[in-house]
């Protein structure tokens, strides 16, 4: 129906030529503009009650719990569900060390929240079809936690800036919710959030929708496909600059895709753009020194580089 919509507007009222540049890019950015926001306004309504029950004290609270491997794999799965990004890094960085959160821990949380999330999970999902955004996920994850293992075990607590250790955060106890209290939430977070995300969403899809209809065909194809081998790091490179959420890189990726770029080279391209940027490494340097944060930024990139080679190799 939306996709009858479109090529109605674009094609009828508009009376542009179908196969045309100009219709073709209108009519994917009026797709999928409509597409996304019902799939974000449903969706993070839904995952916002889920995440009434994850505040940041309660997540501080159960990684502060477990240890190396246990931790890891926890602290990376409750970054799905909990609030992060980058202007938050730093009193959750704090609170969690402060907490007695094992350093490689809390890194694994600090991967795991932007990249793997119920946003980039569900447009995936609506763009590409279950199994790419399973592969997505499940990649996100083991990233973040096999980065944080190697972190963890490097023992670079001393790389973190020294008066980190001196703050007291504190545990300020979680009053229970009632079932209306988490409507309310719900609805707020879902408005905030969309206010927030809106410009990368329409900017993302108005660079996909270019891409979709004036770069030709084989471009990409040939220049960052299977054959090239330099596809992945490049990708990579180019995506740590940019600074963007998976709302907005994702309708990139599916304009990528449909050009030809290998799907490997497409997910390193995405978990850098939403994992590894500019602005989060200048907010984090307030906390880790230069060592450790370029320790934390060389592990994730270099894992998210495997990520694409391996599939590239086997999808």
């Amino acid at each position: 129906m939306l996709k009858a919509f479109a090529d109605y507007l674009v094609f009828n009222l508009l009376h542009l030529t179908p196969g045309s540049h100009s219709g073709e890019a209108l009519n994917f950015f009026i797709y999928d503009t409509i597409k996304i926001f019902l799939l974000l306004t449903v969706i993070i309504f839904v995952v916002a009650l889920i995440r009434s029950w994850f505040p940041p004290e309660k997540t501080k609270r159960i990684l502060s719990h477990n240890r190396e491997y246990v931790g890891n794999v926890m602290a990376a799965l409750l970054g799905i569900v909990t609030p992060f990004c980058s202007c938050s890094a730093v009193p959750l960085f704090i609170g969690f060390v402060e907490s007695g959160v094992p350093l490689g821990v809390t890194l694994s949380f600090l991967i795991s929240s932007p990249m793997v999330n119920e946003v980039a999970l569900i447009m995936l999902w609506g763009m590409f079809g279950w199994k790419i955004a399973l592969v997505y996920i499940g990649t996100g994850l083991l990233v973040a936690i096999f980065a944080g293992i190697i972190i963890g075990r490097l023992k670079m607590e001393k790389y973190v800036q020294d008066y980190v250790w001196k703050m007291q955060v504190g545990n300020t106890e979680i009053a229970e919710q009632r079932w209306s209290e988490r409507f309310v939430y719900a609805r707020q977070y879902t408005a905030g959030l969309l206010k927030k995300i809106w410009p990368y969403v329409v900017v993302g899809i108005g660079i996909g929708a270019f891409i979709h209809g004036y770069v030709p065909q084989d471009f990409l194809a040939r220049w960052a496909g299977r054959n090239n081998p330099f596809a992945v790091p490049v990708a990579v490179a180019l995506g740590v600059p940019l600074y963007s959420n998976a709302a907005g890189v994702i309708p990139i990726v599916q304009a990528l895709t449909a050009k030809g770029m290998a799907i490997g080279t497409v997910l390193a391209f995405m978990m850098a753009v939403t994992a590894l940027s500019l602005p989060e490494a200048i907010i984090l340097s307030n906390v880790l020194k230069k060592p450790l944060l370029a320790t934390f930024f060389g592990v994730v990139a270099t894992a998210i580089v495997a990520v694409g080679y391996l599939f590239n190799a086997i999808l």
